[in-house]
């Protein structure tokens, strides 16, 4: 005999009868879906890319090989530094140094103001030692004495007590009158060129020289007659 329940609309079956829900039925779509959702493996870091090899530069050898090792690094050389001293020849003539040069003639007084056998030193700083004094043949006269030794270029100093120019550095002697007598000077001291000027000072005139040895002391402009 049925149940009467059974029949009625809007029954539910039996819980039993109802499939459970979430429960996968087929188990081969499960192991489907879990390859589906399944991660990859992670890759591998890639490897930084290898960086390029400097450049290698010409070492100091290399260089000097290339200047100096070959004919042609050798004549590109002499030429070059054959140049350069023209250019430095020509800028050196274009711009030539000017030096302060002191004046070849100086004036040094009027003839009364010297002594009869005196040096005047006022003038050493300016190459000059002015000497009157009695000459053998031409009486008294003025005359202008170079301050070098004619030895090796020192400067003498005139001894007033020993009435003579004593060289400091080798022992070389002079007279007043500039004859040397005594060590290793060669010459006697040179004169200078003298004159009277339009004013009646004497002017010594640094750019003649005379030299006892040639003559050149008979030379009128070698000295002046008091």
């Amino acid at each position: 005999m049925s149940d009467p329940n059974m029949n009625l609309p809007g029954a539910s079956l039996p819980s039993a009868d109802k499939p459970s829900s979430g429960v996968t039925a087929n188990p081969s779509a499960a192991g489907s879906s879990a390859s589906v959702t399944a991660k990859p493996a992670a890759a591998a870091p890639a490897k930084p890319a290898a960086k390029p090899a400097a450049a290698t530069k010409p070492g100091r050898r290399g260089f000097l090989y290339a200047m100096f090792g070959t004919w042609i690094g050798w004549a590109w050389t002499t030429m070059t530094a054959s140049l350069s001293l023209m250019t430095l020849g020509t800028v050196r003539f274009l711009f030539p140094n000017v030096l302060a040069e002191p004046p070849s003639k100086i004036k040094v007084g009027f003839p009364d103001q010297y002594e009869e056998g005196k040096v005047v030193e006022r003038y050493k700083d300016q190459h000059a030692w002015i000497v009157r004094n009695k000459d053998e043949k031409f009486g008294d006269i003025i005359y202008a004495l170079s301050t070098t030794c004619t030895h090796l270029g020192c400067t003498p100093n005139w001894l007033e007590r020993e009435q003579k120019f004593k060289c400091p550095c080798h022992g070389s002697g002079f007279y007043i009158s500039g004859i040397n007598f005594e060590g290793p000077a060669p010459r006697p001291l040179e004169r200078w060129g003298i004159s009277i000027g339009d004013d009646g000072q004497i002017v010594v005139d640094m750019s003649k020289k005379f030299q006892q040895e040639r003559g050149e002391w008979n030379n009128p402009e070698s000295f002046i007659k008091v």
